[in-house]
C-alpha cells in the first residue's frame, strides 16, 4: 500500500478529487457534508492498476490546519490540490510551507475545476513555487471533478509516484502516530494512524507514548479488512486492550517497547527563518503531534527546542515549527540530538553549535557519556561514529586510551591501602573507571593486569606478601619443619606480628593451612597426619593419635575432626577412631 495525502486551500476540490478517485466519502462528519469543508482528517483508498493507494484527505481552511497537520505529517507524499478558478491562495502556501518543511519530497500538483477556467496559468505557477521545495520538479496534471477530464492521465500519474516512493522496512521498529481515537461497543478502545514502517501483529505489547501504558493489540484492520498483522506502509485500526479512550489523544503514538527515546528536550537543524528570527515560543509539528515548545538559538541555522511534553523522536526525524499567531510555518527542523547537553557555562551555545555544525552529535554523545552500546546510538537515531572497540561498544578515543594508565594508577593506589589483600575487587576498579563491566577485560589487558575470580592483580602476584610478613613466615615454617604438629602458640604468632589478615593471606598464597582461629600447620598437614595415623594398628584414641603426631590436645582434637569430615578417619560409638576402610 502506498499512502499519499491531499493539500491545498479550501474549496479547492481535494474531497471532490479523492471521491472520484475512490468512489468513497472521505468526509466523515455529519458537520462536514452539511458545511461542504473538510474539518477533520478523512480517509479512503482505491486501487489503481494493480496498486493500492490509500489517501488522507486533509482539511484546507485556516483554522483547521493543526488537523492538516496531523494528517499530513506522517506520510512520504502528498498532492498538491489548486483550482483552476482561484489559483493560489494563502491556504495553498501554507500547505506548502509545511509540506517543505516536513522534508516531503514526492508529490503531484493536481489543478482542479479545469472546466471552469483555464488551467495553464494557474498550473505553470503552482508548478514554479512547488519547484522551490522539497517537491522539486513534480508532474502536474489537471482535471475537472465534475466531468472527469484529466481523471485517467491523473491515475497513470499516480501509479508512476507510487512506484516511486521508497519501499518501507517491515522490521523497523513501530512508531505509529495516531490521528484519530475512537471507542468501538463491544471492542474498547479504537485508534487509526498511518504505519510507515514496521509490522504490527495481533498480541503484539506496545507501548502508548502520551502515558507510558503498556497495551495489547487485540485486533487490527486495514481499508475496512481484518487482519492478523499489517506491514507498513499502511493506514490501518488498532483496537488496543489495556487503556480507556479517555487517556488516548492525537499526536500519541503507540511504540514497540524500548526502541524509542521520549525527550522534552532536543536539538534541531532549521531550514526556514534563521534561529535569532523565531519568535520564542512556537509549535512543533512531528508526525501527527503538535507540542507548543521554547526555542533557544544556537547558531545561525541551530536551536534547542524545549517542549512543553515529551515525543517519541529520534536523530534525522522531520518536522516543522508552526507560530500559530501569524498562521504561517517560519521552519522546517532536522531532529539532530534528542539528549542534548545542559547549556549552563558561558559560551556552551556557541561551542553546541559549532559541533551541530560539523555534524559531531553522536560523536559528542559518546565523548559525553565515555562509552555506549551501537544499539543504543541506533535507539537515538544514530549510526555509531566510529567502529565499536569491544563488541558493540562505542568508546570515546580519549578515553580509551587513557584507561590503561588509569588502571595501573588505581590498582596502585589501592595496592597501598591494602598490601594483604589477594587483589582488587573488579568491580571497585570499574566504578572507579567510570566504564560498564563488559569493557574491563579489555583494558586490564591493555594495562597489564589480569582479573580472575573476580579480582584484579598483577599477573605472577599471587602468592607474593610483604617482606614483613615473609619474615615471620619463614620464622614458623622453621619451627613447623622440626615439628609438623606442633602449631605455634596464639602469642607466638602475634609477636611475629601474624593477626588474622596476615594469617588468610599467608594461607591463599599456599604457605600455611588454618587449621582453627588462630591454629596453623603447614599446608601439607593433612596429607601427613594421615600418613602417620594409618601407621597405627586398629583403632585409636585421641591420646594415641596426640602422641603420634606428636603434638597437644589443642591441635589434636580439631585435626581429627577434620580428617573425620574429610572422610580419612572414621569415629566410632566408643569414641575411638580408625582409618577409614574406604
Amino acid at each position: 500500500m502506498r499512502v499519499l495525502a491531499t493539500a491545498g486551500h479550501v474549496d479547492h476540490g481535494k474531497s471532490t478529487l479523492v471521491r472520484r478517485l475512490t468512489g468513497m466519502e472521505p468526509d466523515r462528519l455529519a458537520e462536514e457534508r452539511s458545511r461542504g469543508l473538510t474539518i477533520d482528517l478523512g480517509f479512503a483508498w482505491t486501487e489503481v492498476d494493480g496498486r493500492l493507494l490509500a489517501f488522507v484527505d486533509v482539511p484546507g481552511h485556516e483554522r483547521f490546519v493543526s488537523n492538516m497537520l496531523a494528517g499530513v505529517g506522517p506520510v512520504a507524499a502528498a498532492l498538491v490540490v489548486v483550482a483552476a478558478d482561484e489559483g493560489w491562495q494563502a491556504q495553498s502556501a501554507e500547505h506548502l510551507a509545511a509540506l517543505d518543511a516536513f522534508g516531503v519530497r514526492h508529490g503531484l500538483l493536481v489543478v482542479t475545476k479545469a472546466d471552469r477556467a483555464d488551467p495553464a496559468p494557474v498550473l505553470a505557477d503552482a508548478r514554479d513555487r512547488i519547484a522551490g521545495t522539497t517537491l522539486g520538479d513534480v508532474p502536474a496534471v489537471a482535471v475537472s471533478g465534475r466531468t472527469g477530464e484529466g481523471l485517467d492521465r491523473l491515475r497513470a500519474e499516480l501509479a508512476a509516484l507510487a512506484d516511486r516512493l521508497p519501499d518501507p522496512d517491515p522490521a523497523a521498529d513501530v512508531r505509529l502516530w495516531i490521528d484519530r481515537a475512537f471507542t468501538v461497543r463491544g471492542s474498547g478502545t479504537v485508534v487509526t494512524g498511518t504505519l510507515g514502517a514496521g509490522t504490527v501483529r495481533t498480541g503484539d505489547e506496545l507501548v502508548l507514548a502520551g502515558t507510558g501504558d503498556r497495551v495489547t493489540v487485540r485486533g487490527l484492520q486495514s481499508l475496512g479488512n481484518t487482519a492478523a498483522e499489517i506491514p507498513a506502509v499502511a493506514r490501518i485500526a488498532v483496537n488496543l486492550r489495556g487503556v480507556d479512550r479517555d487517556r488516548v489523544r492525537r499526536g500519541d503514538a503507540l511504540l514497540t517497547p524500548g526502541a524509542w527515546p521520549c525527550s522534552a528536550e532536543l536539538d534541531a537543524r532549521l531550514r526556514g527563518d534563521k534561529a535569532a528570527e523565531l519568535h520564542r515560543e512556537l509549535v512543533l509539528h512531528l508526525g501527527a503531534a503538535a507540542v507548543p515548545c521554547r526555542v533557544r538559538p544556537l547558531g545561525t541555522d541551530t536551536v534547542r527546542l524545549t517542549l512543553r511534553s515529551a515525543l517519541p523522536v529520534r536523530a534525522g526525524d522531520t518536522g516543522l515549527l508552526r507560530d500559530p499567531g501569524e498562521h504561517r510555518v517560519p521552519a522546517g527542523i532536522e531532529v539532530l540530538d534528542v539528549c542534548p547537553p545542559g547549556l549552563r557555562r558561558r559560551g556552551a551555545a556557541r561551542r553546541r553549535a559549532l559541533e551541530l555544525g560539523a555534524g559531531e552529535a553522536a560523536a559528542a554523545y559518546v565523548r559525553r557519556q565515555g562509552a555506549v552500546t551501537g544499539s543504543e546510538l541506533r535507539t537515538l537515531g544514530w549510526d555509531p561514529p566510529f567502529p565499536p572497540r569491544v563488541d558493540d561498544w562505542v568508546v570515546d578515543d580519549g578515553l580509551w586510551e587513557n584507561l590503561p594508565a588509569r588502571a595501573r594508577d588505581g590498582y596502585a593506589a589501592w595496592s597501598r591501602g591494602d598490601e594483604l589483600a589477594a587483589g582488587m575487587p573488579a568491580d571497585a576498579l570499574r566504578r572507579e573507571l567510570g566504564v560498564p563491566a563488559e569493557l574491563l577485560p579489555a583494558t586490564l589487558a591493555r594495562a597489564g593486569l589480569e582479573l580472575r575470580d573476580g579480582l584484579v592483580r598483577r599477573p605472577g602476584s599471587a602468592g607474593a606478601l610483604p617482606e614483613r610478613v615473609e619474615r615471620a613466615l619463614r620464622e614458623v615454617e622453621r619451627g613447623l619443619a622440626a615439628a609438623p604438629f606442633r602449631a605455634p602458640e596464639a602469642d607466638d604468632l602475634a609477636a611475629l606480628g601474624l593477626g588474622r589478615r596476615e594469617l588468610a593471606a599467608a594461607e591463599r598464597a599456599g604457605r600455611l593451612w588454618r587449621l582453627a582461629d588462630g591454629l596453623v600447620l603447614g599446608p601439607d598437614a593433612p596429607r601427613r597426619a594421615a600418613e602417620v595415623l594409618r601407621g597405627l594398628a586398629g583403632t585409636f584414641t585421641v591420646s594415641q593419635a596426640r602422641r603420634a603426631l606428636g603434638t597437644t590436645r589443642r591441635v589434636a582434637v580439631p585435626l581429627l575432626e577434620h580428617l573425620d569430615a574429610d572422610g580419612v578417619t572414621e569415629c566410632l560409638p566408643d569414641g575411638t577412631r580408625r582409618i577409614s576402610p574406604g
